[in-house]
């Protein structure tokens, strides 16, 4: 993520022709031109705000089909919504145009158990099909923090995950098919119904993670799977953070594939701790919160082989709950760390690097050694099990100096991640925050049959233009 002051960047009215176009198709109700009604739609999570020339919310698949037509004939940028939850500044338009809301397509369309499939469309909140699917026994493995209220077609353009994907996968492993517009207005489906299918290419994984900038996902049918009969949690704290990262590798090395896998570093602990005491053992230099889920009769042998598995050097405390009043106990330090993060510092550089498990170690280390470089202060937690850390950057920002330094020991991190063979984003996408990084994990080469591809499905460049890949 980018350092940057949020700021409003304001956009001329869009041509009479395009209004009145839109107009014809959309009433008052769904075509918002007012500035008080556009700035809803102007900023995300990434705190970035641009305003939009005008705010379309479609209600069916050809409704975007129509916007798609207007804004292709008229060259008008066009940047596709869910809720706005995402961290990149991915959903804000920062060329104008019209942006496109779901939320209003939020139907589920149809619910087969017997196939552990659910189709609905992009509009609908991940909660809302968590609730569904738990009616037959199912769930969708994505389970970013923000499920109650990010969109399935948010999760989808993101390559969501969350604490289950180490053991279910992200958004891009649990979607079976999709129904999209492309930016030259073609209606495509995507995939099938089925889990196994290989014929013509794979366009399903390819929209997966695009962040809108090939084609408006409309519909989604995605795989479900069996809810677990038990979920057990453990919590293992440790005296430093090379123990908790050489356990992480341990705990990765064995069969027994835990469904969560959390870490915090020492600073995180100790942040969460001072915003709500949850008895953390005193000496804590980094901790662990694991799960394991499975038949009633498997549960035990899992517990106990991820408990072996965590045992070991620098292991202060090993706890496992009893009940779910023990289970929330065990976390509530992990959720109690984002609040405590806001609080001294809402200005956070927060990225979501990710290497391979067995890099963890060296990761940490050399974090820690960026930090004493440029003096800043680094806080780490995440998804440790697929080797996705959250790595924050605090500072002042009203310190020139810090900010500046902040912009530098970013440069290094990535460097780092890159030399540990990892990748810049596991999970929250490019947006604009990475954009400019981004040729340093892809060569050149790749990165122009990316822009070759780009060129195909939107020859205008009118979808999300500016967004996830450099030059385009």
């Amino acid at each position: 993520m980018s350092v940057h002051t949020p700021q409003i960047q304001a956009s001329p009215p869009l041509p009479e022709p395009v209004l009145r176009r839109l107009r014809d198709v959309f009433p008052p109700g769904r075509l918002y031109t007012d500035p008080a009604d556009r700035l809803a739609y102007g900023y995300d999570n990434s705190k970035r705000m641009a305003m939009p020339q005008a705010v379309v919310l479609a209600q069916s698949h050809e409704d975007v089909v129509a916007v798609v037509a207007i804004c292709n004939e008229f060259s008008v940028p066009l940047v596709v919504r869910g809720r706005g939850t995402n961290t990149t500044g991915a959903t804000v338009p920062i060329h104008g145009g019209v942006v496109l809301s779901l939320e209003r397509m939020n139907r589920i369309l149809r619910v087969m158990p017997g196939d552990r499939l659910l189709e609905c469309e992009a509009g609908v909140l991940n909660g809302d099909v968590q609730a569904e699917a738990a009616k037959y026994g199912l769930f969708w493995a994505p389970d970013p923090t923000s499920l109650a209220y990010s969109t399935v077609g948010g999760n989808l353009g993101c390559c969501a995950g969350g604490p289950r994907a180490v053991k279910y996968g992200t958004a891009r492993d649990n979607v079976l098919g999709l129904r999209a517009v492309t930016g030259a207005g073609d209606s495509i489906k995507t995939g099938c119904t089925t889990t196994k299918g290989v014929v013509g290419y794979d366009l399903t994984r390819l929209l997966v993670g695009s962040e809108g900038t090939l084609a408006i996902i409309t519909e989604a049918t995605l795989k479900l799977l069996p809810r677990p009969q038990q979920v057990k949690t453990v919590r293992a704290c440790y005296a430093d953070v090379k123990s908790a990262a050489e356990a992480v590798a341990r705990v990765m090395n064995q069969p027994q594939t835990p469904s969560a896998l959390e870490f915090m570093d020492g600073d995180a602990v100790r942040l969460a701790e001072d915003y709500q005491p949850t008895g953390i053992p005193l000496g804590t230099g980094a901790l662990l919160l694991m799960e394991v889920d499975g038949s009633d009769a498997s549960v035990d042998a899992a517990l106990q082989a991820v408990c072996a598995a965590a045992s070991g050097p620098g292991l202060i405390e090993l706890r496992t709950a009893a009940n779910a009043a023990e289970t929330e106990a065990l976390w509530a330090c992990r959720k109690a760390l984002s609040p405590s993060l806001r609080k001294i510092a809402p200005k956070k550089v927060n990225e979501d690097v990710c290497v391979p498990v067995t890099r963890i170690p060296e990761l940490v280390e050399g974090l820690a050694a960026l930090s004493r470089r440029h003096g800043i202060r680094i806080v780490n937690f995440g998804h440790a099990g697929n080797g996705n850390l959250h790595t924050n950057l605090l500072a002042d920002p009203d310190d020139p100096a810090q900010m500046q330094a902040v912009q530098a020991c970013l440069g290094d991190v990535f460097r780092l991640v890159l030399a540990l063979e990892g990748t810049l984003s596991g999970e929250h996408g490019v947006g604009i925050e990475k954009r400019d990084y981004v040729g340093w994990e892809i060569a050149e080469a790749t990165l122009g049959v990316m822009r070759a591809i780009k060129r195909t499905l939107d020859p205008r460049g009118i979808l999300n233009p500016g967004k996830a890949l450099p030059g385009i």
